[in-house]
This record gives C-alpha cells, structure tokens and sequence, in this order.
C-alpha cells in the first residue's frame, strides 16, 4: 500500500498566519489569502525556542527570590514571594487559593520547561522516539499556556478583594513582574517549536530537520 503524497511533493506550503494550503516555488513566496511569507518550516525553529526557554529560566530565578507582592494588615506590613505566599494563604486556611497559586507559579513552569526541553532535544537530535507522544505533549504545553498567567490574576483578585472588604492593603512586587516574562518567554519559546520536526526522519524524509526556513 503506497503512502499518500507529502505535500512538499506537490509543491504546497501551509501559511502560518492563517492555515491556508498555498503553491510554494518560482516566484510565490507569500500567502495568496493573508500575504503572510511563507516558510516550508519555521524560521530556526530549534534555535529559537532554546534561546526563549534559557531566558524563560534565568528569568524564574529572580520571580522566585523577588516579592511578587506586599501586604499590609492591621497597621503592619510584609513582603511575599511566590513560595511564601502559598504558605501564608495555606496558615490563613485559605488552602483552595494556595493550592491554585503553588500549581500556577510553580507547577505549571516546571512542566512547560520540562516538556519544552524535552520537545527541543529530541528534535534537535532528531529523535525516532515516542512520536506520537510528543506531539500529543507539545498540544498539552500549548493548552496550559493559556492558563500560565493564572497566578498573575490571582495576585490581582486577591489585593482587590482585601482592599474592598477594608482588611488592608496589596500591592504588587518586582517579583511578578519577573514571572510575567517567565510566562511570555515560555509561550514564545512554544510558538517558535515546529512540531513537524517530531516527524522527520534522519534521512531527511519527510521534510527538512533543521528547522530553517527556504
């Protein structure tokens, strides 16, 4: 049983910017519907999600060690990192708004950096392994990236809520400044990830492995 036909064989590009099926080659190089450019593959596709997720990584250094916010009660005030805040929310017994910030700020990191290093070294390596797993694992990150600002707005809910019930003050901290570049550099670092590469073989069947763009 022959196997259907790739479509670079018949000359035809998937645009990026809107999904379309367009002729690639001779003088056609952008989307014929959005005039978007087109690329076979993602520019440096690999080299650009690595340099995303190390910056994502230095970046979660500082998120974690920095105050994400200050809170002031009852005439006295102190500073919170991530880490302790969760505990404090959790001494206070509000153990459901802990556990939602302890998955968001360091759960929900953990697994997109694993996952995104995983996705990037197989590539790179260009891996025969767990194929089908991954691409499933690379639609996994790209879901929770939609939710990775979830502690983001938490802080933000919270400081609302204790200053409209008059209990005190919240105010936001360099700390979560630092997070927020974490979460962008992390969905960035996925953006740039072209899954394709999952299915190319060594003997560059199937596609270029490099991730480079014609």
């Amino acid at each position: 049983m022959s196997s259907p036909a790739l479509a670079d064989e018949l000359g035809l590009c998937l645009c990026h910017g809107c999904g379309y099926a367009c002729e690639h080659g001779g003088h056609v190089h952008t989307c014929a519907r959005c005039g978007a450019p087109l690329h076979r593959r993602k520019t440096n596709a690999i080299a650009r999600g690595w340099a995303f997720l190390v910056a994502a990584l230095v970046f979660y250094v500082p998120a974690n060690l920095l105050p994400v916010m200050h809170t002031e009660m009852l005439g006295s005030g102190s500073d919170s990192t991530i880490g302790g805040g969760v505990v404090e929310f959790w001494e206070h017994g509000a153990w459901d708004i802990a556990l939602i910030i302890f998955i968001a700020s360091m759960g929900v990191p953990a697994i997109k950096f694993f996952s995104l290093g995983l996705l990037l070294y197989t590539a790179q390596r260009r891996s025969s392994w767990a194929r089908r797993q991954r691409s499933q694992l690379y639609r996994g990150v790209e879901l929770i990236g939609y939710w990775s600002m979830l502690d983001v707005i938490v802080v933000a809910l919270v400081a609302a809520l204790v200053q409209l019930r008059g209990l005190g003050t919240i105010e936001p901290r360099p700390g979560i400044l630092f997070f927020g570049m974490v979460v962008v550099l992390t969905m960035f670092s996925a953006m740039s990830f072209d899954p394709r590469l999952i299915w190319d073989h060594p003997g560059n069947e199937g596609g270029r492995t490099d991730g480079a763009s014609e």
